[in-house]
């Protein structure tokens, strides 16, 4: 009855809810906008500082990392310090370290700052997730989910085309000092504005799960790592990426034993006895890996296939950021009206699979914005349709301080469905490019009379710009194999967009399971 007052009493109105929420939005923005802002200013911060190629993708590798080890920590750490000063605190961290990111001599001082600024910007999330869930009374969570949703989807395709801008105009610190009068904003609206739960005791140093923490960072560190550099390395044909899979296959069993055994544990594994956030961590998930993945992989097709440039590249998703954004309030109101969750993600998926597929009839060597417009704005309303319901479903049926817990555990498994998506995505781009280019070649034949006919074009166009005989074949035969490259990485390009849509068609059937009444959203659904 105590906790039912205590998060009844966190709900706000008015002026102090418009301002809590633009803050909590903030907040996220900033946190998920610097996960792929600096995408596009690698190659400047490796000239400035002179790192080599392995060097500079520790830039992205170290923030990912204390990102993902810090989310499912949130929880925790809110009850032991109190929710606003642990809020506070983040955004502190998070703004000091764009400033020194800004101002880092070498690389591995820029990997340490990001480091740092990871740990602060991983709470900013999941927290800012919390924070709006109890602000809002539990009939109007589809609306706060909705309103927390915008920054989220908005976050990663805001990234590129600013980071482009910035480095463009200006030079690759302002791309961390941006962070930081938003900083300052949002520590003195936390401050003035947001309101602690009463959490009870907090622990003694004795207490606090120091093994859980060891092994948590172990298993997820490890794993980041893994994803983030297995393709460059070779999988499991290098020895580092061999060990690290052990060390976090290891982690992961000893993290769960010592969370389920121990009293006061890190991470409450025992909250996922929630059928619905079981569910939702599940499609979370899958919509981390859909999200990231295709953010991630349309800016590389559109560059290194069309040869746009970094900010074109980044641009061309925003039309696709707009369309979630405008569908947020729309789900939020829909689920406020009563209409099913699991209708909503099972509609969100199968859109989803008809841009991919349409996405894979789409591209050719050739494809402008114009050919990809609609199709983006397709994804927009499938992203859309999933993000709102997926994260209220898991949320809906809990209370107190398991929605914090919870909101820790979406958290993660977005971020993690992110780098897997990834991960896969870079190895099947370079496994089937490699698969393509071999087929291809045997349709080439010297004999063959339209591949003369091409090589005899070829040399004509050379022969005219002055190079000799001899000359002008060698450089037919370099175009045509460049022909047959670029062919080869379309076709790739294709099969990826393609198993993208495949996936999320498999989920369809497995949302509709869900039993019936699962995660409706009511008044009573928070007490």
């Amino acid at each position: 009855m105590q906790e039912e007052q205590d998060e009844d009493s966190l709900v706000e109105y008015g002026f102090r809810r418009v301002i809590i929420t633009v803050t909590a939005i903030l907040c996220a923005l900033l946190e998920i906008v610097d996960t792929t802002i600096v995408n596009v200013a690698l190659n400047d911060m490796r000239g400035s500082l002179g790192a080599t190629l392995t060097d500079i993708a520790w830039v992205i590798t170290a923030y990912a990392i204390a990102n993902v080890i810090i989310i499912p920590m949130t929880s925790w750490l809110s009850k032991q310090f109190g929710r606003r000063n642990y809020f506070a605190a983040s955004i502190i961290i998070f703004t000091i370290s764009s400033f020194l990111c800004g101002n880092a001599t070498n690389i591995w001082e820029l990997v340490t700052f990001r480091f740092i600024q990871g740990m602060g910007g991983g709470a900013l999330l999941v927290t800012a997730q919390t924070i709006i869930t109890e602000s809002y009374p539990a009939a109007k969570r589809g609306m706060a989910q909705a309103i927390y949703g915008m920054g989220v989807i908005v976050g990663p395709t805001l990234g590129p085309p600013l980071g482009g801008y910035i480095v463009d105009h200006f030079s690759w610190p302002y791309i961390f000092y941006i962070n930081i009068p938003i900083g300052i904003l949002a520590t003195i609206f936390t401050i003035l504005f947001v309101r602690s739960p009463k959490y009870g005791e907090k622990l003694s140093v004795n207490q606090v799960d120091w093994w859980g923490i060891l092994f948590l960072a172990s298993f997820i560190g490890s794993l980041q790592y893994v994803l983030e550099h297995g393709q460059q390395d070779d999988w499991f044909n290098d020895s580092t990426i061999t060990l690290l899979s052990v060390i976090s296959i290891f982690g992961l069993v000893a993290f769960i034993w010592r969370e389920l055994v121990y009293d006061n544990p890190i991470v409450n594994l025992r909250v996922l006895r929630n059928s619905n956030l079981a569910i939702g961590t599940v499609m979370t998930f899958i919509l981390g890996f859909g999200l990231y993945g295709s953010t991630f992989i349309i800016p590389i097709y559109t560059q290194s296939i069309l040869g746009w440039t970094a900010t074109d590249a980044g641009l061309l998703l925003i039309p696709s950021s707009i369309t979630t954004g405008l569908m947020m309030p729309l789900i939020g109101k829909m689920l406020e009206r009563g209409v099913s969750q699991k209708y909503l993600v099972a509609a969100g998926f199968c859109i989803f699979f008809i841009y991919s597929f349409w996405m894979y009839t789409l591209i050719t060597p050739d494809t402008g914005s114009e050919h990809m417009f609609w199709p983006l704005v397709v994804r927009g309303v499938g992203l859309g349709l999933l993000f709102v319901p997926i994260t209220t479903l898991a949320l809906s049926t809990l209370k107190g301080k398991e929605i914090g817990e919870g909101a820790a555990f979406t958290g993660m498994m977005r971020q993690l469905g992110g780098s897997f998506g990834i991960a896969i995505i870079t190895t099947l781009i370079y496994r089937l490019d490699q698969q393509h280019r071999v087929d291809l070649i045997p349709n080439i034949s010297a004999i063959d009379p339209t591949t003369q006919q091409r090589v005899n074009g070829l040399q004509q166009m050379y022969m005219s710009k002055g190079f000799s005989a001899n000359e002008a074949l060698a450089r037919a035969y370099q175009s045509l194999e460049g022909m047959i490259g670029l062919q080869g990485t379309v076709l790739t390009y294709m099969d990826v967009f393609l198993y993208l849509g495949l996936l999320f068609l498999l989920c369809v059937p497995f949302v509709l399971l869900i039993k019936k009444g699962a995660g409706k959203v009511n008044a009573g659904a928070a007490h």
